[in-house]
């Protein structure tokens, strides 16, 4: 191959647009981040060196014929397989350039528009069209949080007229933006295997820099008419991620700290409070059935229980507040019952026996008498592979049980001071407001 020399003098020959090309391919393979001007100054040499040394060369800074010719060659051969284009969505008022060697157009649904894998690539391209306010810009935010293709781990930045969000697993990976602008929502979800080489790190740039919202238009909701069988199949992959199932629990400290049920948190990936703040196992008691969870970051709870440390009355009205339906519901509900023993069936102490049909989502969720105090942790149904109880019989984790398992771990317990039965409505705002939905992610 060429010296240094002859290749200084081979380059001199090059016209200027093969000086830009060079630049261009040295900035799509990573090499170059200045400007296309043709110009080789020291940004254009460090960048050559670099790009000498990832390929096996000495690092002159001078690319010799043959380098300069590879170099340009694989960048083509990458424009040809991506087979970038420039495509004018006109319903959805946007423009982009995406990789048409990759990924074809396949149908509308509002808001979003539909580009699917092609020729066997991992990548799909979903463009975002939507009437909307800042409102339904957050609101956006959050559901394309929930999809299955967004995984939970990566980077998230709202802001008050744009977002990013960014996620990462070993299956999928997924990028979205989304902006607002006179009253019109545009943006775009990117999704590919990170395990394959898809050539990402070149193909988003590309539609990050080229995406444009253009006009005063944007999906109409009506567009597209299917029955409900219909639209599942077209919304697959942008399914709501769902948790493994969930459970219920309370707050005991006003910075966060949770107790539930050990049966919510076994064998879980990931734990959630109320859908998507995430949660640590700080302890869990197999012998109490209780587990105390930590927030990752910092929280604030709305409520906080009052223990009951002090002798209860067996008999007296309990309400058990829980997600009795999982994650079906937004909020918790209310089971009455009566509070029948301060042991077990076979006289085991430290937990309380009450009179109560709850169904398996209200597990870990606070029993409260008419005070408002916690008595206990409802524990989940008893194992009816031996025995079979009545419907009515469940059981609880004692306050006090509870109190020396958090002091034990450095949570300072709240004890709840001596008061009068609370109106229903008072006994119902306090009890919801301890309560949280822990969820089991796999």
């Amino acid at each position: 191959d060429e010296t240094p020399e002859q290749a200084r003098a081979s380059e001199a020959e090059l016209s200027r647009p093969d000086r830009e090309e060079l630049q261009t391919a040295l900035k799509w393979f990573g090499f170059y981040a200045g400007g296309i001007d043709g110009a080789f100054g020291r940004g254009t040499r460090a960048s050559m060196a670099d790009w000498q040394v990832a390929n096996g060369y000495e690092a002159t800074g001078i690319l010799t014929t043959f380098q300069r010719t590879t170099l340009v060659a694989n960048y083509r051969a990458d424009l040809a397989t991506f087979g970038f284009a420039e495509v004018v969505e006109s319903q959805a008022g946007i423009t982009v350039t995406l990789p048409l060697g990759l990924v074809t157009f396949d149908h509308y649904e509002p808001p979003f528009v539909h580009f699917s894998p092609k020729d066997g690539s991992d990548l799909r391209v979903v463009l975002i069209s939507q009437p909307g306010d800042q409102a339904a810009l957050f609101g956006l935010y959050d559901i394309l949080q929930t999809l299955e293709i967004m995984p939970a781990e990566g980077e998230r930045n709202r802001g008050e007229r744009s977002f990013t969000i960014n996620g990462a697993d070993a299956t999928v990976a997924s990028t979205a933006y989304a902006e607002i602008s006179r009253g019109l929502i545009k943006g775009y979800i990117v999704t590919w295997n990170p395990a394959q080489d898809s050539g990402i790190d070149r193909i988003l740039p590309v539609i990050q820099d080229s995406f444009r919202a253009v006009g005063d238009t944007a999906l109409d909701p009506g567009m597209v008419v299917m029955d409900a069988g219909t639209r599942a199949g077209l919304l697959s992959g942008l399914e709501v991620r769902r948790p493994l199932f969930s459970r219920s629990g309370f707050f005991v400290t006003e910075d966060g700290v949770v107790v539930t049920t050990t049966a919510a948190v076994a064998q879980c990936g990931r734990i959630t409070i109320e859908r998507d703040v995430e949660m640590t196992v700080a302890a869990t008691d197999a012998a109490s059935g209780v587990a105390i969870l930590r927030p990752k970051s910092a929280l604030a709870a709305p409520a906080v229980a009052g223990l009951q440390l002090t002798p209860d009355r067996i008999g007296a009205e309990v309400a058990v507040a829980g997600y009795s339906y999982e994650d079906r519901l937004s909020a918790p509900v209310l089971t009455f019952g009566g509070l029948e023993a301060l042991e077990g069936l076979n006289g085991e102490s430290g937990i309380k026996r009450l009179a109560i049909t709850a169904l398996a989502g209200d597990a870990g969720g606070p029993v409260l008498d008419g005070t408002g105090a916690v008595l206990g942790l409802l524990q989940p149904a008893p194992d009816a592979a031996t025995r079979q109880l009545p419907p009515d019989v469940a059981y609880a984790t004692a306050a006090d049980v509870i109190a020396t398992l958090l002091g034990a771990n450095g949570v300072a317990v709240t004890a709840a001071t001596p008061a009068g039965a609370l109106p229903p409505e008072d006994l119902s705002r306090r009890a919801l407001a301890m309560t949280v939905l822990v969820s089991c992610w796999e």
